[in-house]
């Protein structure tokens, strides 16, 4: 007899997270375009590495930006993510952001990456990943989802993050989380579980001590932390 499939309500529409989520990253991207803006005047040019990210966030979140400050963006990801190619003044490579050793020291005048870190595994690969982003750039903006924020965004499901492992496993066994659907093995939902690791200021703070840890918030909570290293007006 199959088991049955429970399927839980998601506590937040898609339809909300669809609406709002545009709003938060255009908010998110306020920073960054003081930081582009800055250099620009410095150097009538900027070089951009984003650690993680993809072309369709750069088109949706910050558009005419990279040609009104002579800004080019390099786009990292793992092998799969995005075609290698050149796309107006966006280029593509693959490589693990945790190990950028094909990039001299200072190659970017900034570094951005938005909600990786929280993925790229254990303690000791986000030291590694905040360790490559803080070598390759001469500034940065880290972005990463706040663990203290009751809603966990990518099962979007309040308090989960908070649940002991285990009863987290259990639940990705037997709903659909948010984002995190379809999981119902053992093995599946155990690497469900294992691949968001969320940080909360402390944390951020020691990974990248000579930033800045702003806040991002929502409803007056803070919903996402931003490690910001350099001239921000």
């Amino acid at each position: 007899m199959m088991p049955t499939t429970i399927h839980a309500p998601k506590p937040i529409s898609a339809a909300f997270v669809e609406r709002f989520g545009p709003i938060m990253r255009r908010r998110r991207m306020s920073p960054l375009i003081r930081m582009i803006s800055d250099c620009h005047t410095k150097n009538g040019r900027v070089e951009i590495i984003d650690i993680g990210g993809t072309s369709r966030f750069w088109k949706t979140a910050i558009g005419p930006v990279l040609d009104q400050f002579n800004a080019n963006v390099l786009v990292v990801n793992l092998p799969g993510v995005e075609n290698p190619r050149r796309e107006g003044r966006m280029t593509f490579d693959d490589s693990d952001g945790c190990d950028l050793s094909s990039y001299e020291d200072g190659s970017f005048d900034i570094a951005f990456s938005n909600s990786v870190i929280e993925h790229v595994g254990d303690w000791k690969r986000m030291r590694s990943f905040a360790n490559e982003v803080r070598r390759v750039s001469k500034a940065y903006l880290v972005q990463t989802p706040n663990f203290w924020f009751p809603l966990e965004p990518h099962c979007v499901t309040p308090f989960f993050h908070w649940l002991p492992f285990a009863a987290r496993v259990w639940l990705l066994r037997h709903f659909d989380l948010g984002y995190w659907r379809g999981r119902r093995s053992v093995d599946a939902a155990v690497a469900t579980a294992e691949s968001a690791r969320l940080l909360s200021a402390p944390m951020m703070a020691e990974l990248f001590p000579e930033a800045i840890i702003l806040r991002e918030r929502f409803l007056f909570l803070p919903k996402s932390l931003i490690a910001s290293c350099g001239k921000i007006k």
